[in-house]
């Protein structure tokens, strides 16, 4: 892990966008603790590229309402993540003071990324179901076993989940989930069929997952399993991946 332990700024990030030909990016929160969202949204409105920040707030606060408040005035906070991945309550998303923040979301127009692992799908299903009104997105495709070559559970319940039409899917964050230093861009493509086949491509973006994805790939070696998936979509869909389904999921100007 010791890549990861450096601090990573916009000007690391912004020539390496400019190389791949991406205009923009959305900054998503690692650390769960409002000077984190604070300093993103500094980061954002020093630097135009960053489009949008997925922040965090402490949604299972019983002031949860007047925070959303708050961070509604800022255009450039887009939604939030709580690191569901990490809580040893595996349910911890369908606890009531939890559900409570989630049902706050909708009055101010923010999204919501659901960054889980896959045993925690089981009780995504109950969640995203409560919330029908809510835009969802599944981060790193909820990060199936691709190591271990597992797919069948994580596909029902994936293909599930993406019945509900207010729900998409980020293309991220896979390379963490194979052998970081064996991978080949084969093994991706069951798990990218999946994703394409249940959620259609209006409801897929890509993400990088940089700097995480550094642990397994350079960005463009990241962007390179992209490529070669979508190559066989219209020049249309391959625009939706890459850009108009961001832009519509997260409201960017």
């Amino acid at each position: 892990m010791a890549v990861l332990k450096n601090d990573f700024m916009p000007s690391d990030i912004e020539p390496i966008l400019k190389k791949n030909g991406i205009d923009g990016c959305i900054s998503v929160q690692a650390e769960q603790s409002e000077a984190e969202t604070e300093f993103l949204l500094s980061l954002a409105n020093q630097h135009s590229f960053i489009k949008g920040v997925v922040g965090w707030v402490d949604l299972a606060s019983d002031n949860i309402e007047d925070r959303l408040a708050y961070y509604s005035q800022f255009s450039k906070i887009k939604g939030f993540r709580h690191i569901l991945q990490d809580e040893k309550d595996r349910a911890f998303m369908l606890t009531p003071a939890f559900k409570n923040g989630i049902s706050k979301l909708k009055k101010f127009d923010f999204s919501y990324d659901i960054l889980i692992h896959e045993d925690q799908l089981k009780y995504t299903l109950d969640f995203v179901q409560a919330f029908p009104d809510q835009r969802f997105v599944i981060d790193h495709i909820a990060k199936p076993q691709i190591k271990n070559q597992k797919i069948v559970d994580w596909k029902s319940q994936l293909a599930a989940i993406a019945k509900h039409e207010n729900v998409c899917c980020k293309v991220s964050g896979m390379v963490t989930e194979a052998d970081w230093t064996e991978w080949v861009i084969s093994d991706f493509k069951p798990y990218l069929d999946v994703v394409f086949e249940s959620f259609g491509t209006k409801r897929v973006m890509y993400g990088s997952d940089w700097p995480v994805c550094l642990l397994a790939a350079n960005y463009e070696q990241m962007k390179e399993v992209a490529d070669n998936y979508i190559q066989q979509l219209s020049e249309n869909e391959q625009r939706l991946f890459y850009a108009d389904n961001a832009i519509n999921f997260y409201q960017l100007q």
